[in-house]
């Protein structure tokens, strides 16, 4: 009987030193919310990302609610989400929470429907392509 269990702690003692050499015990890094393409910062779904100038830089706030916000709905912050590096968290006054880089909500424009599109760069004066 001693020997089968000695043979079974070998055993798993061996699993579990294969697994730590090859990396299958590790934890990933957290991705960052956004990624860079072409200059510009672009949200998970590819689409391109902006800033509102009327958002006062580290406020922690956005200036962007009701119809502003359905014609530039804010970058969602998925559950269990973190700040990390330049991207914060601001909660908005509806309680939904949006990602800012560098102090900067990041939003959407409700009119680029595929992902490349700018359409929303300069409109009304107010709104600038996120560039990292």
């Amino acid at each position: 009987m001693t020997r089968k269990l000695s043979l079974a702690a070998i055993a798993l003692s061996a699993t579990l030193l294969a697994a730590c050499g090859t990396g299958g015990m590790h934890h990933a890094k957290p991705s960052t919310p956004t990624r860079a393409a072409d200059g510009t910062l672009i949200g998970p779904d590819g689409r391109t990302l902006y800033f509102f100038t009327r958002d006062a830089q580290g406020s922690g706030a956005s200036a962007c609610y009701d119809q502003c916000a359905v014609n530039w709905p804010p970058l969602a912050v998925a559950s269990g989400a973190q700040p990390q590096g330049d991207y914060t968290i601001l909660v908005r006054s509806d309680n939904t929470r949006q990602w800012a880089y560098k102090g900067q909500p990041l939003y959407y424009f409700a009119k680029d429907t595929r992902p490349g599109e700018k359409l929303g760069d300069g409109v009304n004066g107010v709104w600038k392509v996120a560039r990292p």
